[in-house]
């Protein structure tokens, strides 16, 4: 029996090898498909990306046809005219040989991109002599064909996909086109759709003689879906207008379901300079602009102190552990003591409540609250862990979850903080007494601050703040439906939003009124320090305000953040206001503020650590129009440019809000 046993496994396992490679061979054709075939020539057909319109149907981003030349290195005749080739794509011998290079290094047998996004007219003039390169011939694509020309941090761009992305995605293949930041990065497998491939046969002279097996492993391409953005375009491009020779971030959050109505950066650049054959030189000089960072998108990334708008959670923290009422009321003599004769100043003077301490921004008020929230518990470092999980249920030092490829945590400490900071213990409330105004280890990104404004308006929940409204034939995910509740009791916030209101009422935002609209807003100030020739330097404090509108069910949450624009009052607030009317009214009767906005140059300041960019420069522009951006070639930089290293703090007079 063993005898026969072990011939008799031998033969089996032979025999199904056999059929395996019968079937694989004879049967199977689609084998002969996976492999690297110099018979079988692939040819992809490339779809339309989905179109991109705002929350109203308004088209911002379509497409344009655009054409490749491929190539197939060991396709190519020896007897090529190069020079003649070179002069018809307007190219040097030396880009011509580098390019065949790099295909060759890809595959000699495997079609790959030679020249890219070719436009109409130089398409037309290389068709009609296409016939006399072998080895070459064209691909057809769409590029993106910008409706607007702003947005360009919320659409991101589409580029060609590189070594590492064709490894990780066997989808791609080199020259294919993918989608890099914003909404392009966010949605690319819905908005690329799916390419279609054509199988050609090819005779032993190398010549194609018509479709392999009839056709019958060809696939049609899928057409990418189309998606609505929740912002609302007009705002979009009425904040970059406001925001014209500034620095900053804007974001507006609609409370009641987390879309983002507008997500202003600037300096910001027109989306369309990234398309076409320019894209590659006009995107270096954004991305080497290391003065106005143009990529940087200072809404999502930008972490700064808070300031004052931060007072609002420490109110609502103290009044949820119990430590104060609306009643309590704390004494202001232009500041107070705590801490061994340390002393925070305040321009308030006299009694101070909740109601009038939010008005007014009395440091003495928020001071005090906090650190009663920290010393009602003996251990200072779980009284701050308890404090900290109040601030956090707000979406605060954490990544938020929405829907775009980039962001920061932010900062908000807890009792690991300050054991790293003082290892040996000793710090206890007035150690850290600065958290109470936006300052001490608190960080908070513009689109924190505006969601945070969008749970008080709320009363205490929030939807996860995304930028997807709608997707054509799909819903969108579940986590941005999703309600959050914090831990502070509803019962807390009404008290709280009649301060706000009465900043435009009675307080710091008096000038920003706007007539028929109840806004609840709150002034900040960061203080901005910088070493310059490594001497620490105080420059011009950063302008902050945070605001939502109506009082009553609120249509509108903002915040506003303008480096170096002094008080948040000032220049922050009124961009607040503007942006505020013109989204609930759609039109602005505050001409004053609007031209006082349009005509205020911040250059002046930014001079002053590290010049103005010379790869990007915005210009002025009247009222009416869009934001215009124009590239031009980078300057050397100053022998004397002082070399500037920035660190940004807060600081929470009343005076200065």
């Amino acid at each position: 029996m063993r005898k026969v046993l072990l011939p008799t496994i031998i033969i089996i396992a032979a025999s199904l090898l056999v059929i395996r490679i019968f079937y694989l061979q004879i049967i199977d054709d689609s084998f002969k498909l996976k492999s690297e075939n110099n018979a079988i020539k692939k040819v992809y057909d490339y779809p339309e990306r989905g179109y991109i319109y705002d929350r109203n149907g308004k088209l911002l981003v379509a497409n344009q046809a655009s054409y490749d030349i491929m190539v197939i290195p060991r396709d190519i005749k020896k007897d090529l005219n190069i020079a003649e080739f070179c002069a018809l794509l307007n190219i040097t011998q030396e880009e011509y040989h580098k390019r065949i290079e790099k295909a060759k290094v890809y595959s000699p047998r495997l079609p790959s991109v030679f020249l890219s996004q070719l436009n109409k007219n130089e398409f037309a003039a290389f068709q009609e002599k296409i016939r006399k390169y072998d080895g070459f011939y064209f691909q057809k694509r769409s590029l993106r064909d910008y409706e607007v020309d702003y947005g360009a941090n919320i659409f991101g761009f589409i580029t060609q996909v590189n070594e590492k992305q064709i490894a990780k995605n066997p989808y791609y293949n080199s020259g294919d086109l993918i989608g890099k930041q914003g909404v392009e990065e966010s949605y690319e497998e819905i908005l690329r759709g799916i390419k279609g491939v054509k199988y050609i046969q090819k005779d032993k002279y190398n010549r194609e003689i018509g479709p392999y097996k009839e056709g019958k492993y060809d696939t049609i391409a899928v057409a990418g879906e189309d998606i609505n953005l929740t912002i609302d375009a007009e705002l979009q491009k009425y904040g970059e207008e406001l925001m014209i020779n500034k620095r900053g971030g804007i974001v507006a959050i609609e409370p009641k379901s987390g879309e983002i109505l507008a997500l202003v950066t600037a300096p910001s650049y027109d989306p369309g300079i990234l398309v076409g054959r320019q894209r590659s030189k006009n995107y270096t000089l954004l991305y080497h602009d290391s003065i106005a960072k143009p990529l940087y998108d200072r809404g999502l990334l930008a972490e700064y102190p808070p300031g004052s708008p931060f007072k609002i959670l420490t109110g609502l923290v103290a009044l949820q552990e119990g430590v104060v009422n609306e009643q309590t009321t704390f004494m202001c003599h232009h500041g107070f003591s705590y801490g061994g004769g340390r002393f925070m100043k305040c321009h308030g003077f006299g009694p101070h409540q909740l109601h009038n301490g939010i008005y007014n921004s009395c440091n003495t008020y928020f001071g005090q609250a906090y650190m009663l929230t920290i010393n009602k518990y003996k251990d200072p470092g779980h009284a701050v862990d308890v404090w900290s999980s109040h601030v956090k249920s707000f979406g605060l030092g954490q990544f938020m979850g929405y829907d775009l490829p980039t962001g920061k945590r932010g900062n908000i400490p807890t009792s690991k903080t300050y054991k790293r900071i003082y290892p040996n213990g000793g710090w206890r409330s007035s150690t850290i007494v600065s958290n109470a105004i936006g300052q001490g280890e608190v960080l908070m990104t513009p689109i924190q601050l505006a969601n945070m404004m969008a749970t008080v308006a709320n009363q205490g929940y929030y939807y996860t703040p995304h930028i997807i409204k709608k997707i054509e034939g799909e819903k969108i995910d579940e986590k941005f439906t999703t309600k959050h509740v914090t831990t502070i009791d509803q019962k807390y916030f009404p008290p709280v939003i009649s301060g706000l209101f009465d900043v435009y009422n009675k307080g710091t935002a008096y000038a920003l009124r706007v007539e028929g609209i109840d806004i609840c807003g709150k002034t900040g100030t960061a203080e901005n320090f910088a070493k310059i020739n490594g001497k620490r330097t105080q420059l011009k404090d950063h302008s902050i305000f945070v605001a939502f509108a109506p009082k009553d069910n609120p249509k509108i949450a903002i915040a506003v953040m303008i480096e170096n624009g002094g008080f948040g009052a000032t220049v922050a607030g009124p961009i607040a206001s503007l942006m505020i009317e013109k989204y609930l009214r759609k039109k602005i009767t505050r001409t004053d503020l609007e031209v006082r906005v349009l005509n205020k140059s911040l250059l002046s300041e930014y001079a002053k650590v590290g010049g103005i960019s010379d790869a990007l420069k915005i210009e002025s522009v009247p009222k009416d129009s869009v934001l215009q951006a124009k590239i031009v070639k980078p300057k050397a930089p100053a022998a004397t440019a002082p070399k500037t290293e920035v660190k940004k703090t807060a600081v929470d007079t009343t005076k200065k809000n």
